[in-house]
């Protein structure tokens, strides 16, 4: 490190002006425009900028708060470095917070469409904040296999409709920025864009966020990005959740069209959260052997907005009411 630092004793680096056009006080700094985030990503995905500039480039985003356009070109030059095959999936959901005060029920409904055909490709990363419950420990909890490549994936969706990719596989380089939040102290944009990088191109995508300002920065990036099907919650946790105990916005796009709609509360006061999030009974719900009333909710909403999302039906009261009825049949149909 100390070597690299050297050469640039006399001369600037080349990645020095990104972090000069972020940093350059009140009124001399600005936004990257979309080339120069695509251009800045890229360098940062090769491993051709310095340690020090890249904690002050994500910080000083963080301060700023990325643009549409930074998010847009980071995404972008991440999708483009990747260079994943396509694969035939309806659903990217992406995963990357975690859960401290509710169980993943989003999990169970991630499931429930995957029994009933529907493909899904989810994505996240665990253990970048502390006392949370990761879905990748989850999974592992109820047999399912975590992907470790390209190949795991096209296997497990021919299986069972479901794969879940770590952020570790798709991007090291992604996971190593993710886990500097305990360094750091702070999320950095990277937890923003690895939300949106629906490595597979799936026909629909979903990104849970837990700020609301970020919605819409969601919603217009996936736009640009020419996503045409896609869901943005304010997910219960920070996960693509919906939450019967707060109206839900969804800042969407269908069929390539931008739209809000704005789900109601469904209870008369706050739902108590879990004294302990122990997985066995979360289990038994799942295995229909116990029912848990906020949790039940939660599954059948959060699936309603999938299935509107993958535009399987063109309304989203007819979407709650066939989410209730796959979570009530889950057991009937056997993947083949």
């Amino acid at each position: 490190m100390n070597t690299k630092k050297n050469l640039y004793k006399n001369s600037e680096h080349p990645f020095a002006q990104y972090v000069r056009i972020l940093g350059k006080g009140k009124t001399g700094s600005r936004s990257l425009t979309h080339d120069e985030a695509y251009t800045a990503f890229s360098m940062i995905l090769k491993g051709e900028v310095l340690d020090v500039q890249l904690g002050a480039f994500l910080m000083l985003l963080r301060v700023k708060e990325e643009s549409v356009e930074e998010l847009t070109g980071f995404v972008r030059a991440t999708k483009d470095q990747l260079n994943f095959q396509p694969l035939n999936v309806d659903l990217d959901w992406s995963s990357y917070a975690g859960k401290r005060k509710h169980y993943p029920w989003f999990l169970l409904a991630a499931l429930t469409l995957a029994k009933q055909g529907y493909i899904i490709v989810m994505h996240g990363a665990a253990g970048h904040t502390i006392n949370r419950v990761y879905t990748e420990q989850v999974l592992e909890y109820l047999d399912y296999p975590i992907c470790q490549s390209e190949q795991d994936v096209h296997q497990q969706l021919q299986q069972q409709h479901f794969a879940y990719l770590p952020l570790e596989a798709i991007s090291p380089v992604l996971n190593d920025m993710i886990a500097l939040r305990n360094v750091m102290g702070l999320r950095s944009p990277v937890h923003t864009l690895a939300r949106l990088i629906n490595p597979f191109n799936a026909k629909a995508t979903l990104q849970a966020i837990f700020h609301p300002a970020y919605r819409t920065s969601h919603q217009q990036a996936a736009y640009q990005l020419g996503y045409q099907n896609s869901a943005v919650i304010k997910g219960e946790g920070g996960e693509f959740e919906r939450n019967p105990d707060a109206k839900t916005l969804i800042c969407g796009i269908q069929n390539g069209e931008l739209y809000e709609h704005e789900l109601l509360k469904l209870t008369p006061e706050r739902s108590p959260t879990e004294e302990e999030l122990d997985l066995a009974e979360f289990k038994k719900v799942w295995l229909g052997q116990q029912t848990h009333e906020y949790g039940e909710m939660a599954i059948i909403e959060t699936m309603g907005i999938a299935l509107y999302t993958m535009g399987v039906v063109n309304q989203y009261d007819d979407a709650m009411k066939k989410a209730k009825a796959l979570w009530n049949t889950r057991f009937d149909k056997v993947l083949e």
